[in-house]
């Protein structure tokens, strides 16, 4: 399914792998943000954390009428405030859509899946 926006010239559609693209660099580049992983733990095995190339693993993207709603799940550092980081992974992937892709994202939700004990 695609996000379709309405302009002067014609109508653009956004496919959502490029949505989820969007949505796991923005989440990413959040402090305390360790790993994306990916939605169904069982089906997939045993949890797997996954690097960073993989920004679209761990984003699933959901229209509603005309509302497109985003889950992330994450993986995050210990010892860091997880409803902070949970906030500013909303916001900052509410403003990259809105940045880059012009498309407004009406709900974004963040599951953390996991801690992990970084070295530091």
């Amino acid at each position: 399914m695609t996000a379709r926006i309405d302009s002067q010239y014609g109508e653009i559609g956004i496919d959502n792998d490029v949505i989820s693209k969007v949505v796991g660099i923005a989440t990413t580049g959040n402090y305390g943000v360790v790993g994306m992983v990916s939605k169904n733990q069982i089906k997939d095995g045993i949890q797997n954390i996954l690097g960073f190339d993989n920004y679209s693993k761990g984003v699933v993207i959901n229209h509603d009428d005309d509302k497109i709603i985003v889950e992330v799940y994450v993986t995050v550092e210990f010892g860091t405030k997880i409803s902070e980081i949970c906030r500013n992974v909303q916001r900052s992937v509410k403003y990259d859509l809105q940045r880059y892709l012009g498309i407004q994202a009406n709900v974004v939700n963040v599951y953390v899946q996991g801690i992990r004990v970084t070295d530091e």
